[in-house]
């Protein structure tokens, strides 16, 4: 293991770079969404065709990013991180030229396999970052992709509004977020592995440690997904609101997570991180008994916004914890990750699922108790399973995926 140290200066510069990165992967993801019934269009397919092909985004995900530490592994953090992020920028124009179904969910595979080994690496530089300035960052990098998300989903709903077509519009924002990816690595800390270690497997299940942090940022996700998905069905359906104040509720709770996630990082210092989830875990049932128990829409509202806050860290901070979990932290954060990707694909189609069997009133019911467990097994968040307050983040040896230089 090289004894190359960072001056304080240069880590605070990669901690912006890291942010820069996470923006530039939100803004791809953002580019995406909004151009979605354009690319249905284009490829000529039905509804429920469309719902099979936006599958594969979240398989492909969870295939590659286990992969993610060898390729850290081969061509160091930096290098492997400029790759990525390139491959995963320009996997955007690919779904916008699928002719059919096949070459879709072809397309949107390889789109979600780059933005998944994207996503492991950009989390374990920023697990390193935050472990050697000794403070919270994670929330604020997660709050800067929810930032370049909104700034990509606006870009895309001014394209779709000018009736652009969607292969131009991907090509150039591909072109432009691929510079700013690739060009913002290059203030990353370039970790490398020693000569003497052995490449981690391609494949391995994640250990214990991660299936618990995984489990915590599993109900998060659920429940971002579920509000995501089914906030504006459920003030429509359920509480007869207008088109527009529905769709408003769902830009509220967007909204209400990015700034929760930008703030996050000094609550997360002064309180620690298990403080902070349970105290969310408890914000985000409440906000839970408010929705199904809302007879007025604002009330619902104000139940989503509440759902927001109390969940917009946990992903964040499931992060940071795998990355000081155990010897192998890149299985680690790729085994948290392919978790939470499982439980965003899950969520609206079983939200779906059982209020059809029942109401959307019982969905959100599912939800306000997976909210409770944020609250109940927030401790698997702590270092070991033992101690509170700010030693989650105030290591600044912490192991990282591979070696640091």
């Amino acid at each position: 293991m090289s004894a190359v140290v960072y001056a304080q200066r240069d880590v605070r510069r990669a901690r912006y770079a890291v942010a820069a990165v996470f923006a530039a992967h939100g803004a791809v993801t953002g580019s995406f969404a909004t151009r979605v019934p354009w690319i249905q269009d284009h490829a000529g397919v039905s509804a429920g065709q469309l719902g099979l092909a936006l599958a594969f985004p979240a398989l492909g995900a969870s295939v590659a990013m286990p992969l993610a530490g060898r390729v850290t592994h081969r061509f160091g953090a930096r290098g492997a991180l400029r790759g990525l992020m390139a491959l995963w920028s320009l996997s955007l124009v690919l779904p916008s030229f699928a002719p059919g179904l096949l070459t879709l969910c072809l397309a949107l595979f390889t789109y979600g396999a780059t933005a998944g080994m994207a996503d492991v690496a950009m989390n374990a530089l920023g697990v390193e970052v935050e472990n050697r300035l000794g403070k919270s960052i994670m929330s604020g990098l997660h709050g800067m992709w929810s930032a370049g998300a909104l700034v990509g989903s606006a870009a895309g709903t001014l394209a779709a509004h000018l009736g652009a077509d969607a292969r131009l519009h991907h090509v150039l924002a591909a072109a432009v977020l691929t510079v700013l990816g690739v060009t913002a690595c290059s203030w990353v800390l370039d970790l490398r592995p020693a000569e003497d270690e052995d490449p981690p497997p391609r494949f391995a299940l994640p250990p214990r440690s991660a299936l618990l942090i995984g489990a915590v940022g599993f109900c998060a996700v659920f429940a971002e997904g579920a509000s995501l998905d089914w906030s504006a069905v459920y003030l429509e359906d359920q509480l007869g609101t207008s088109a527009g104040l529905a769709a408003a509720c769902t830009t509220g709770f967007t909204l209400t997570m990015a700034v929760a996630r930008i703030a996050g990082d000094r609550v997360v210092d002064r309180f620690g991180a298990v403080r902070t989830v349970r105290t969310g875990g408890v914000l985000a049932a409440l906000g839970g008994l408010l929705i199904v128990l809302a007879t007025h829409p604002a009330v619902a509202m104000g139940g989503f916004a509440l759902m927001g806050l109390g969940i917009a860290v946990v992903v964040p901070l499931c992060f940071a914890a795998a990355g000081r979990s155990g010897p192998s932290p890149s299985q680690a954060i790729a085994g948290v990750a392919t978790i939470t990707y499982t439980s965003g694909l899950v969520a609206p189609s079983a939200i779906g699922t059982l209020a059809q069997a029942t109401s959307l009133v019982v969905s959100f019911t599912l939800v306000t108790v997976l909210s409770c467990g944020l609250a109940a097994f927030a401790g698997v968040l702590r270092p070991g399973g033992r101690g509170r307050g700010r030693p989650e983040t105030s290591r600044p040896d912490a192991a990282v995926p591979g070696p640091r230089p």
